[in-house]
Formats: C-alpha cells, sequence, structure tokens
C-alpha cells in the first residue's frame, strides 16, 4: 500500500513540474533544488529520485498559451522569453522565478508586454537578481500604481546585463530618488534603457562597475552625470536620440569618465559656437560619433584630443578650419551629409587613414588630395553634384593613380553638371588635354594665328594685295584732289580718242606702226602717249590716271614685255577700274606677240579675265592682212565719237 501511495505522488509530481515549466510539450531542464522544493511534503524516498533533465521537444523560438496564463514565446535550457503578463498572475510569475536560484541553467530571461504595479515589478526585478539570470530583457512595461521607495539588495547576483525598453510609468508625481536610484546603484557591468522617454538618471552613489550604459531614444538632457565622479569604469556611451544641446556640457560629463572609449551622441540637437569656449573630454575616448546634429565649422575646435574614430555626418560643416587643434591620432573620420565644397586637406589629421565626405556639394574635388594626406588608404567621395569640365580631369586622374583608394568607384561618382553630361560616370568622362590645358591652348592658338597670319599674307603677296592696294590709294588721291580742284571748263576733260599702254620694248612697234597709221590721213585719231603727254611735275600714277580719264578708250599693246613691265599693270588696273566706275566699253586689246600662260604673273588676273572675256586684236605678221587690222582699229576707236570732240581736235592740230 506504501509502495502504491508513493508510485502515485511520483506521477502527480511529475504532472506538476510539466505544468508549471513545460508548456506546450516544450521541456526545460530542472535542477535538483527545483525538484526538491517542490516535493518536500512527500516521503523521503520520493524525493530523493532526482530528475536529471526531462525530453527536449522544442529547442527554437515558439509560442503558446496556457489556460488563462502568460504566453511562452521561448522556452529552452538556458533561454525563456515569456509575453502578455496581467496583474494577476504576476505572484505565480515570481514564484516560478524564485525557483531558478544560482546554480541553474536558466541565463536569459525575456519578459514581453507587462501590465504590473510598481511594487511587483520591483519585487520581480529581485526575484530575478538573486537567479541564475545573467541576461535580463523586459520590454513594453506599463506600471499603473505609485512609485514608492524600495529597499533594493544589490547583493549576491549573477546578472551581467538588463535591458529594459519601453517602459511607461503612469504615475506622474514621484520621487526622482525612488524611480532612478534603484537602476544608478544597479551593481552590473551592462544596463540600456530605451525608448521610455527618460528625462534624468542619477550618479551612482558610490563606485559603480558599469562599463555600458545604452540610454537610447529618451528624453535626457545636458545635466545627464554632471560632475559625477563614480563612473570609472565605464567604457561605452550610448546617448543617441535624445535631447542634448551643449557640446561643451558633454564635454565635462566625459571628463570624469576615466575609462570612456566609446561615445555615441548622434540625433540630438548638439550645437558649439566656438567664441574661445574650452572643451574638456576624456582623454581615454577613442571613437565618437556627433552625428545628426547641428554643428558647424566651430566644433573642430572642442573635439577629444586621442580621438580615433570620429563621425560628423549629417551636420552643418562647410569648411574644416585650418590652424585647429591637431587631432595626431585621427584614423577615420566620417563628413558625411554636410556642405563642403572641397576635399578637406590633412594639416590637423597626420594619422587620417579614411575619410568619408560623401553626399556634400563638392563640384570639382582637389586634386592634391593624397599628396597633402599620403596615408590615407580609403577616400569615400561619392554621390557628390560633379560638374564634369577640366578642372575634374586632375581628379579623375587620380583616382588611376591612387590603386583603388576611392571607394565604391565608378558607380558612385557621377556627373551632375553641365545638363548634357548628367548621369555620365567619371571614368566616361574625357576631355582633350588641348581644351584643358590653358598654356596649351594659348600657344596652339597663337601657332595657329601665326598660321593664318602667314598665309594670308603669302596669299595676299601671291595675288599681289599690296600693290592693289597702293594703286587704289593712288587712284583715291587723285580723285580726291579732281574734286578738290575742279577745271574751270568741264567740256575739256575729254582730249584725247585713246591712251596708249605698252611696254618700253615695245616702243619702237608703237612709235613706227601704231602711231603713225591712227593718227595720220583721213579719219586721223588724237593719241595719248606718256613720252609727249605726261605734265611735268606730277607723279607718273597721277599721270597714267589723268590720260586714261581724259582718253575715250584705252590701247593695251599685249606681249611678253608687257606683262613684265611695272607701269604697264599699273595703267591696266587704273583701265579697268574705269571699265567698271563708269560702266563703259573703253578697252581695246592688241595681241603683239602670243604671250605663254606661264609667263603672265598672279598678279595679272585681271589681264587673264579680260583675253578670255573681250575680243583682242591680233597683229598678223603677213602684210597683207594689216590694212583690215588698222581699219578695224579705227573702227573701234571712233565709234560713237562725239562732234564737238572731233572740231576740238582740228582745233588743237
Amino acid at each position: 500500500m506504501t509502495l502504491n501511495t508513493s508510485f502515485l505522488r511520483n506521477v502527480f509530481l511529475y504532472k506538476c513540474l510539466f505544468a508549471l515549466t513545460f508548456w506546450n510539450h516544450v521541456s526545460l531542464s530542472v535542477e535538483d533544488e527545483l525538484f526538491t522544493s517542490v516535493s518536500n511534503n512527500f516521503p523521503e524516498d520520493v524525493s530523493n529520485q532526482k530528475i536529471v533533465s526531462l525530453p527536449l521537444l522544442y529547442t527554437k523560438s515558439h509560442q503558446s498559451k496556457t489556460d488563462g496564463d502568460w504566453v511562452v514565446v521561448q522556452n529552452t535550457t538556458e533561454s525563456l522569453s515569456l509575453s502578455e503578463i496581467k496583474e494577476e498572475k504576476v505572484k505565480k510569475l515570481i514564484a516560478l522565478l524564485s525557483n531558478f536560484r544560482q546554480g541553474s541553467k536558466l541565463q536569459n530571461l525575456t519578459l514581453t508586454n507587462l501590465s504590473v504595479k510598481w511594487n511587483d515589478l520591483m519585487e520581480m526585478f529581485q526575484t530575478v537578481w538573486h537567479s541564475s539570470v545573467e541576461y535580463f530583457n523586459i520590454n513594453n512595461v506599463t506600471t499603473f500604481s505609485d512609485i514608492e521607495s524600495y529597499n533594493f539588495d544589490y547583493s549576491g547576483t549573477s546578472m551581467k546585463a538588463l535591458t529594459l525598453k519601453k517602459i511607461v510609468i503612469k504615475d506622474m508625481y514621484f520621487s526622482q530618488d525612488d524611480l532612478y536610484k534603484i537602476f544608478a546603484d544597479m551593481n552590473i557591468a551592462d544596463m540600456t534603457i530605451a525608448d521610455s522617454e527618460m528625462i534624468h538618471m542619477l550618479c551612482p552613489s558610490s563606485k559603480s562597475p558599469f562599463r555600458y550604459l545604452n540610454f537610447l531614444k529618451n528624453d535626457l538632457t545636458d545635466f545627464l552625470f554632471q560632475k559625477c565622479d563614480n563612473l570609472a569604469q565605464l567604457e561605452t556611451l550610448i546617448l543617441q536620440k535624445n535631447k542634448f544641446e551643449s557640446l561643451r556640457k558633454v564635454s565635462f560629463m566625459t571628463s570624469r569618465m576615466k575609462s570612456l572609449t566609446y561615445l555615441d551622441m548622434s540625433n540630438n540637437l548638439l550645437r558649439h559656437d566656438g567664441a574661445g569656449v574650452q572643451c574638456q573630454w576624456a582623454e581615454s575616448l577613442a571613437e565618437l560619433d556627433l552625428s545628426s546634429n547641428q554643428l558647424v565649422d566651430a566644433v573642430f575646435e572642442c573635439l577629444p584630443a586621442n580621438v580615433q574614430k570620429l563621425s560628423l555626418r549629417n551636420n552643418h560643416i562647410s569648411n574644416v578650419p585650418s590652424g585647429v587643434t591637431e587631432l595626431k591620432s585621427l584614423e577615420e573620420l566620417n563628413l558625411a551629409s554636410n556642405r563642403l565644397a572641397d576635399l578637406p586637406g590633412c594639416g590637423g589629421f597626420t594619422s587620417l587613414q579614411f575619410l568619408n565626405v560623401e553626399m556634400n556639394s563638392i563640384l570639382t574635388p582637389s586634386a592634391d588630395f593624397f599628396q597633402s594626406c599620403p596615408r590615407v588608404r580609403e577616400l569615400q567621395a561619392g554621390h557628390n553634384p560633379f560638374q564634369c569640365s577640366c578642372e575634374l580631369q586632375a581628379f579623375i586622374q587620380l583616382e588611376r593613380r591612387s590603386g583603388g583608394k576611392l571607394f565604391g568607384w565608378p558607380a558612385a561618382y557621377v556627373c551632375e553638371y553641365p545638363e548634357g553630361l548628367r548621369g555620365t560616370e567619371l571614368k566616361d568622362f574625357h576631355l582633350s588635354p588641348l581644351a584643358c590645358n590653358t598654356t596649351l591652348l594659348l600657344v596652339t592658338a597663337l601657332l595657329l594665328t601665326l598660321l593664318l597670319v602667314a598665309a594670308v599674307a603669302s596669299l595676299c603677296i601671291y595675288l599681289d594685295v599690296p600693290w592693289y592696294v597702293r594703286m587704289t590709294w593712288q587712284w583715291t588721291q587723285t580723285k580726291r584732289r579732281a574734286w578738290h580742284n575742279p577745271p574751270a571748263d568741264q567740256e575739256a576733260i575729254l582730249q584725247f580718242h585713246a591712251f596708249i599702254s605698252y611696254s618700253e620694248r615695245d616702243s619702237l612697234w608703237v612709235k613706227n606702226e601704231l602711231i603713225p597709221n591712227l593718227e595720220r590721213g583721213e579719219g586721223s585719231v588724237q593719241l595719248c602717249q606718256h613720252e609727249r603727254n605726261f605734265i611735268p611735275g606730277k607723279s607718273i600714277v597721277e599721270n597714267i590716271i589723268n590720260c586714261i580719264e581724259k582718253s575715250y578708250r584705252s590701247i593695251f599693246v599685249l606681249s611678253p614685255n608687257f606683262v613684265q613691265s611695272e607701269w604697264c599693270h599699273y595703267e591696266l588696273y587704273f583701265a579697268h577700274h574705269k571699265l567698271f566706275s563708269e560702266n563703259s566699253n573703253s578697252l581695246i586689246l592688241i595681241l603683239l606677240e602670243p604671250i605663254p600662260p606661264y609667263l603672265i604673273p598672279a598678279r595679272y588676273h585681271k589681264l587673264k579675265a579680260l583675253m578670255a572675256k573681250r575680243t583682242y586684236m591680233e597683229w598678223p605678221k603677213e602684210r597683207s592682212k594689216r590694212a583690215l587690222f588698222w581699219a578695224n582699229l579705227r573702227a573701234a576707236i571712233s565709234i560713237n565719237l562725239p562732234k564737238a570732240d572731233e572740231n576740238l581736235y582740228e582745233e588743237t592740230d
């Protein structure tokens, strides 16, 4: 009978343990003390039967809900996660947690969605504090009773890290010491209180073992930990997304934290206007995050001297001032998302190895960056509004010489200006050296100008342009004098039937053949010849112009000698000018001897044009044809001759 009773009791004990600690067939290892505490009322022979472990049916995260109890999110040998804990179940939960005394295998405990009274929460903390739990996480807690003073016992704990997230306190009036002192004096290494609208935290009342503090996303201000000497072992402090405003006060806060190496002050309201304000940082501070604040260029006057990694991302910095306090230990600098117009120099950062200046306002980065920063191993300068111009060519060549030091090349380096090149990767942007080298461009332009001048000069010389300019000037001057000194008798202007132009070497033919045959006999004409009709005292050019102007026709005796004569060219030029200016038909060409084309100089292009377009008279070698030649010539000269003029010639004779 006794054995049957013991057996029944033993079966009942197993069922109770399974219902309390292994919900929904999830096994949890239970140590000897849990079995003993539950079975004290049972016979000794049953209590001595130790349960080493129960079958482990689920080892991964799993959710189940017992009837009217909390939700089991995770249940393994070392981890337990419970959710939806209401006030009426707190006592039962505390009773359960009290069984996990130090030495048990449970190390990780997570409680989510709690709605409890303040004192019950503290009792729960106290229970866990003296358990085997090393990492305690609480999420989404609402306390709905008054906060009262609680005599917390910090002794004999296995706790290493505490994480509190989204703590809501309904009590609006309470003593800060009653709330914050509980957490400030905890003798653990790591503590996180995040997203809880916490406005303050007390300095620990004694030397604190805190090494890691995370107060992410609260409402803390510049008054935090001012003049606090009891955080000498603190190494990491995260104050991201709070309401700090003074960088100077933050520096003084850290000055007494002798072991602080990492500080995150990102996403605050920090400012620093300089004006000679001194800052005092912890000498041990090696990594500082000041991103997403309201800092300007003056921030470089208030930085820890021994910082190695510095983030100033997303601020209002437009320039890195020269002559700032040297940061000789700085190895990584993040200046992304600011207002920089150029790459900063490394005058004050002699150890800089990594620089991030992405998403600034850099149009044309300096090409001498790696010369001023020889120790830089990686430069992140992408996603800037690059202006693809000659100035950028040097930076593109810098990438080729740097050996892959530009992070994100080539995808992050794209032209923004000009509009026509927007979206073009810098690696595909090319300009000729001539377009970008001012000296070379000027030299090339000068050489081209000289070549053009030389070509024009050669062409002018080939076409005898200076001669035509000179002749035009002479003709203009003669016309001007004639206009200022008009002759008294306008009818006496035309005095000759024809002006004869010939080479001196052909003078024998002119004197022996041309003049006698035209001036003698019936129908004789009056000829103008330079030897007898040029007026002494006037220039030769002026005499030529006067004779042409006073003659109805101009006879040109063409021969190889004619094209070699400079004065014949003058006479032909002025006669041709009269031909076009007066729209007359006054030119008569006599080809005395055939002229090979190669003998006609280039400046005689007018003669070539005349011989190609106008009919000329050729001197016949046969004597039988000469009578007809003279008759045709007389007819050409006497055509449309006015009567008054003929009477004038008779009177002259």
